[in-house]
């Protein structure tokens, strides 16, 4: 089908042509008509022609100006004029403009006929030189990927030494790639928001590979400006890049230099961060797959430190174990009587610890579940309704471990560290008088049992020790050893004041097993010895 557009002013001449022209046994379709060249204009701007049949004396815009509008716009179209015999010679001038063919008025429908049929094999030719042109476009670009392909699939090979190095190197300088370098090492490049860090589905896996494509691209001409190396594309979508020192001097500073700036370039581009991880240098090709594994291993650093990473591990720390025995005491009797603001310093310096491990995921959560332990713990000192807390917990372990970062699975901790301490609050509150009400009447019940102790009425309260001198010394201004040794005596006294009991029995009677050391504590807390007292208070 062919696509004509009539422009003339006059509507009569409009008419006539549309009537009497069959388009359709021409296999045309007359798909507009317009009465001046500006009018035109517009319709050829939103609609798609391939003939023009025009006027040359229009108003506003005549046919001449309208042809150069096409020639500059729409080279495509064809286009046939129409002048008067004295607009001849003028009409002519429009060569310039690439007009095909010139009618003098009046036209009749057989001319119309004819000039249609000759500009319909100019249109197939345009077609065909088009589509033929679109054709080497596409298998020059399918060179070019295709290339582009075997030689990153080549280069991969070589660095994870999937076949023999020297074959991969030979095949290498086929394509005119020269490996010889001082030495060497690899990048890899990964963009965060398609990595593990988060989760991807089908749209974003198929949206990263076009995103690595541009990744590659801008890698692909830095590295080869400088002169630095080769960038390839692995499976995966991820980037990478063999630089090869060719001078005996330190590139090392140069290498980071060029990393930085893809990143940069990639931010600007896209708005995307990258996360790159740098291998140590190593000397022979055969050796690549050692830079290439650290390069993958600084990856993983992401879930500790989060994204947009630089790490060379030319200048990175082994990773180091940590020791959180002191750490996780500190939280835990915080737990049981400090503030949010306490508690969260606590879970700050636990984290900063474990950061600074740079130990890996699995790791990582092992800390963090040492967090949770001991959250456990600290509510066992208190008697917490442990079946209530612990609901939940192996959800709370699985979630900790499916996080991607480790900021997130930290977050989860931390919440639920904080939900606990309100917990703990709350019991505290309305517990700690009721607990310490029951010691008292406790020590008041048993005072005489010379085995009593802080142990043995924490065991009946089933609370820690830590945690009971703390709430008991809170309500009632003594410690445990005082209230027992003042209630001891305040019974002596009372016997000694009563009774003629000897000094002995009285030592028995309040919890004391030797006479001797009721003495001494009794003169201590009255400043006189019980005899004295006796004498004292019998006169």
């Amino acid at each position: 089908m062919y696509r004509i557009l009539l422009v003339d002013d006059e509507i009569l001449v409009r008419e006539a042509i549309k009537e009497n022209v069959d388009w359709a046994s021409m296999d045309c379709e007359l798909v507009g008509d317009c009465e001046n060249g500006k009018q035109a204009v517009e319709f050829v701007k939103t609609h798609p022609v391939d003939i023009v049949l025009t006027d040359i004396l229009m108003p506003y815009m005549d046919g001449m100006e309208f042809s150069h509008f096409l020639h500059d716009n729409y080279p495509d179209i064809v286009i046939v004029i129409f002048s008067g015999f004295g607009e001849f010679e003028y009409a002519k001038r429009a060569i310039q403009y690439n007009v095909s063919e010139y009618l003098l008025k009046p036209v009749t429908s057989m001319d119309i006929r004819n000039v249609i049929e000759k500009m319909k094999l100019k249109v197939d030719q345009i077609r065909k030189e088009k589509k033929k042109m679109e054709n080497l476009t596409r298998t020059s670009e399918n060179y070019r990927e295709n290339a582009q392909m075997i030689r990153s699939s080549t280069i991969e090979a070589l660095v994870n030494c999937t076949t023999d190095v020297q074959k991969s190197i030979h095949r290498l300088e086929d394509m005119g790639i020269d490996l010889s370098a001082v030495r060497y090492r690899v990048a890899v490049f990964d963009m965060d928001i398609y990595s593990g860090m988060y989760q991807i589905d089908m749209e974003k896996q198929q949206e990263s590979a076009l995103m690595a494509f541009v990744l590659f691209n801008v890698s692909d001409e830095i590295v080869t400006r400088e002169d630095a190396g080769i960038a390839y594309q692995e499976s995966g979508n991820r980037v990478s890049i063999l630089f090869q020192e060719k001078w005996n001097h330190n590139f090392t500073r140069k290498t980071r230099e060029i990393c930085q700036e893809i990143q940069e370039k990639i931010k600007e581009l896209m708005g995307m961060e990258v996360s790159m991880g740098i291998g140590s240098w190593v000397k022979q090709p055969e050796e690549l797959l050692i830079s290439h594994s650290q390069a993958e291993q600084a990856l993983q650093y992401r879930y500790l430190l989060g994204g947009n990473l630089l790490i060379d591990m030319e200048e990175q720390h082994p990773v180091q174990d940590i020791f959180l025995e002191k750490p996780l005491q500190d939280l835990k009797e915080t737990i049981k009587t400090g503030t949010k603001a306490e508690i969260t310093k606590e879970l700050d310096n636990i984290e900063n610890k474990i950061r600074q491990s740079l130990a890996d995921k699995s790791r990582a959560c092992m800390y963090l579940q040492q967090v949770i332990r001991t959250v456990d713990a600290a509510c066992e000192d208190v008697s917490a309704d442990m079946d209530k807390i612990k609901k939940g917990r192996e959800e709370l372990l699985r979630k900790v471990t499916h996080q991607k970062s480790f900021r997130k699975a930290s977050d989860i901790v931390r919440e639920h560290v904080l939900k606990i301490a309100d917990t703990l609050s709350d019991l505290n509150t309305s517990s700690s008088k009721r607990q310490a009400r029951l010691a008292l009447d406790y020590i008041q019940k048993n005072y005489m049992d010379p085995d009593l102790s802080l142990n043995s009425i924490c065991s009946y309260l089933n609370i820690s020790t830590s945690y009971f001198s703390t709430i008991f010394k809170e309500e009632t201004g003594e410690t445990f050893t005082e209230v027992l040794i003042r209630t001891r005596m305040d019974k002596a006294k009372e016997l000694l004041e009563k009774t003629t009991l000897k000094n002995y029995e009285i030592a028995e009677k309040v919890g004391f097993a030797d006479p001797h050391y009721f003495g001494i504590s009794f003169k201590k807390a009255t400043g006189c010895t019980p005899t004295e007292y006796a004498r004292e208070k019998r006169k």
